[in-house]
């Protein structure tokens, strides 16, 4: 037995729902639209992504709103949604590995940054180490990022963790800021490279205040521990490396683009670069320590 088909003209349809010819098309030609549209969208994330393998969907979505602007009228659970679908969620790799050496001679140094919120760039810096496993043995970066902006602003290299690298850094660092530092907060852990002579010596001749942490939490140094892990996490993560020159042409292009591209949510989603170059408050995103808040005036 024959079964028949029953069909229906668009315009049955749209009188027994109760809507007009035209809406029914122009319903047809808005879903189109947003389908080519999260095709845009991917592929930015994939451009993206080939520059920051490991960037987070929280920052793409809000490059994406920069980069879109009105356009974009999608929400972030949707943009989530649309990561997911497309295989494109990251998961979080942890690792750690010691790098701190402390001198039970060197002097004490306070931790001048308890609850303290800097108000514009270069009144406080916060350095820290960190490793990079190649085939030929362990590597060292050091790095010194300033507080406001999280801005890296000197970095170093080395298969050895001499003291002479973190001068390096830091001399790079006074350089990028390519002005007087007088008043700058210098804080660091514990470690012998910061605590050293010739380092000290290099703070005082700059004019800096040293800051240390005083009982080993990394919470006490938050912001240089958290840019060591975007910088492993996003990129150092993703290759196995034979030598310290394989780590360099990884590092150099992630550093440019985390500095100039990645926006932060603690920078009210300005990348670092543009922070830097602002002089207000930003709005604190994380909570650090249980202490009063204090400000401190610009040392410009």
């Amino acid at each position: 037995m024959r079964k028949e088909k029953n069909f229906y003209k668009v315009s049955s349809l749209c009188e027994l729902f109760g809507v007009s010819r035209q809406s029914y098309y122009l319903h047809h030609e808005i879903d189109f639209e947003r389908l080519v549209f999260k095709g845009f969208i991917l592929e930015y994330v994939h451009d993206v992504r080939l520059k920051a393998p490991r960037i987070g969907c929280q920052k793409l979505f809000e490059m994406c709103k920069s980069y879109f602007g009105e356009k974009l009228t999608m929400g972030r659970d949707a943009f989530y949604n649309l990561l997911r679908e497309s295989g494109l969620m990251l998961r979080v790799k942890r690792r750690k590995a010691r790098t701190t050496y402390s001198d039970p001679y060197a002097p004490f140094y306070p931790n001048l940054i308890k609850g303290l919120i800097p108000t514009a760039a270069n009144q406080v810096w916060v350095s820290d180490i960190t490793y990079v496993w190649t085939s030929k043995g362990f590597c060292y970066l050091f790095l010194i990022t300033d507080l406001y902006s999280h801005r890296i602003m000197g970095w170093v290299l080395s298969s050895s963790m001499k003291c002479k690298n973190a001068e390096e850094a830091l001399n790079q660092a006074v350089e990028t800021a390519g002005y007087p530092l007088t008043g700058l907060i210098h804080h660091s852990d514990r470690g012998i490279q910061y605590t050293c002579f010739a380092y000290m010596e290099l703070l005082a001749k700059n004019g800096m205040q040293a800051s240390r942490t005083e009982h080993g939490d990394p919470l006490e140094n938050a912001v240089a521990e958290r840019v060591n892990g975007i910088l492993k996490q996003e990129w150092l993560s993703l290759y196995s490396f034979e030598n310290e020159d394989e780590i360099r042409k990884v590092l150099i292009p992630a550093i440019e683009f985390y500095n100039k591209e990645r926006p932060h949510a603690s920078n009210n989603w300005l990348t670092p670069e543009q922070a830097y170059k602002q002089d207000k408050e930003l709005k604190r995103m994380w909570k650090n320590y249980p202490y009063t808040k204090t400000h401190i005036s610009v040392y410009q």
